[in-house]
């Protein structure tokens, strides 16, 4: 079924709502008009008769019998400007005296609404049919003073034909109509200016269009992970998706309306009002929440109207890039082994072939040892996946480099607490490690070993190196931010290190072994801050 278009719909109401209307006001006007316009032909044919009647000359002429001579040029006067039909008078005999056909004066007349006038001396108006047509006629009496006494002496009619009547009535219904005409052209010239302001507000859309928008810009709003937050061009809340509500902890409909300021103290949305550049991944710092923001003006005929922030909980970014950070581990883990354990595969193929037995069972039950001593220590002896997962990915990288990365034996760690996530263990082993990596990478024994213990209230962190150690000049500048014995732009591991325990409320040690290498060694509190 095709759908009408929203300004054809409000064209026609208009035009229909203007039309019946103007047909009613017409109608009763017209009504009216001419129920007016009858009554005031009556009052005009008695009034008009009556004054005729009280005129000196009329009963002078009627008592001289010579009433067509001296009367009738008055009454063609006054016919002519009340626009009537005729002027009678007769007397009390009802012999015509005047009349608009002369043929009819001297005749007696046998109207019988004369009887009224000339037996009870009343005035009255009535409707008639004559040969011409129907007839008004307003008729009053013509009474003489004798002193004594007064006679009617005989009546004056005044006749309007009631075809002048409706003429006149018609030309004012005419008039009416062409006014009515008018009215309704001008309504729909406004209706058409109103449908293409409606149109234009919103923006060439139809009702359905609308709606369909609508309900896939609900859909979307919800299916969103990210809160989003429209602010109008005043700076109020004009929007709020359910993630922004439970992000916030806020309540819609406590906040549409208010201003933003109201809810995000700290974000620079009228700086985006102001100036109309977008902003994009600001941290924001909100009920103890960080969160990282997008502002992105709206804008319409180049002046920003609006603003849409859109916003996400670093938490959330912080487990993605912890997961990451996992599977990078394993996958470079696994990348180091496979190249580790092909080399070793060809080299018992190489032996196998040169039938070198013995060799190759030595290889085999070598590899098979150091692998069930590492199994032990990661698997029985190391309780967190997360640890786990970095030292089975150091253990390939030091087999690709030909570094001995050796276990501790007696490490033993529980899983961890969990205030301390998984991106800080992986910056302080990783970082570690890989220092102790480059420090043995030009030495003749290149060896790391790596310790973790969780006994008592700390767990114990330890990378040793057999490298050439730290001079006592360097052991100051060690954790700036910048310093790097491996060139410029370098320098941020051992920084970063140092602020993630510190904000675990931990500690580090650097010491020097006695035969060279360094000692590093990390404390970090089973109990978080805020607990303690």
């Amino acid at each position: 079924m095709k759908k009408i278009r929203l300004q054809t719909k409000i064209l026609g109401l208009i035009s229909t709502l203007i039309l019946v209307i103007i047909i009613l006001l017409a109608s009763i006007f017209s009504y009216l008009q001419s129920v007016d316009t009858r009554n005031q032909v009556k009052q005009l044919a008695l009034q008009s008769a009556k004054t005729i009647s009280l005129m000196p000359e009329l009963r002078g002429a009627i008592e001289k019998r010579d009433l067509e001579a001296h009367f009738r040029p008055i009454a063609e006067q006054v016919k002519d400007q009340i626009h009537a039909e005729n002027i009678i008078i007769e007397n009390r005999e009802q012999i015509i005296y005047s009349h608009s056909n002369p043929s009819q004066v001297g005749r007696k007349s046998l109207d019988h609404t004369n009887y009224h006038a000339l037996i009870f001396g009343g005035s009255n108006t009535f409707e008639v049919e004559r040969e011409p047509g129907a007839v008004l006629i307003g008729k009053v009496p013509i009474v003489a003073d004798y002193g004594d006494y007064t006679r009617v002496i005989g009546t004056v009619s005044v006749e309007f034909l009631e075809r002048d009547i409706y003429q006149n009535i018609s030309s004012r219904i005419k008039t009416i109509v062409i006014a009515s005409l008018i009215v309704l052209i001008v309504g729909i010239i406004g209706g058409i200016f109103l449908t293409r302001s409606i149109r234009k507000d919103t923006m060439g859309l139809e009702p359905h269009e609308i709606s369909s928008l609508y309900r896939e810009r609900s859909a979307i709003l919800l299916s969103v992970k990210e809160g989003i937050l429209a602010i109008d061009q005043k700076g109020a809340i004009t929007l709020i998706n359910h993630s922004a509500r439970s992000m916030l902890n806020i309540n819609e409909e406590d906040f549409i309306g208010q201003h933003v300021n109201q809810v995000l103290q700290n974000v620079k949305i009228g700086d985006v009002l102001q100036t109309g550049k977008t902003i994009h991944n600001e941290e924001v710092l909100i009920n103890d929440k960080v969160f990282i923001f997008n502002l992105i003006p709206i804008i319409e005929n180049k002046k920003v109207v609006g603003v849409v922030s859109s916003f996400r909980d670093k938490t959330e970014l912080k487990k993605l890039i912890d997961t990451i950070s996992e599977v990078r581990e394993y996958s470079e883990g696994l990348r180091a082994q496979t190249h580790e354990y092909a080399n070793k595969l060809y080299l018992l193929s190489g032996l196998l072939q040169l039938e070198r037995y013995q060799e190759a069972f030595e290889v085999i039950q070598k590899e098979s040892a150091l692998h069930h001593h590492r199994s032990r220590i990661l698997f029985n002896q190391i309780h967190d996946a997360n640890v786990q997962a970095i030292l089975l990915g150091k253990l390939g990288k030091a087999s690709e480099k030909k570094i001995n990365l050796e276990i501790d034996s007696e490490s033993f760690v529980d899983p961890l607490p969990s205030h301390i996530e998984v991106t800080d263990i992986i910056t302080i082993i990783g970082n570690l490690i890989d220092n102790a990596f480059d420090a043995v990478t030009h030495q003749k024994e290149k060896k790391v070993t790596f310790s973790i213990t969780s006994i008592g209230n700390d767990i114990i962190i330890e990378v040793t190196d057999s490298g050439k150690g730290i001079s006592e000049d360097l052991l100051g500048a060690l954790f700036s931010l910048g310093y790097s014995s491996k060139g410029k732009n370098r320098g941020y591991g051992l920084f970063n290190v140092q602020h993630i325990v510190e904000s675990l409320g931990g500690t580090i040690e650097v010491n020097n072994e006695k035969n060279g290498g360094a000692i590093f060694t990390v404390y970090l509190p089973k109990k978080s801050l805020e607990s303690s």
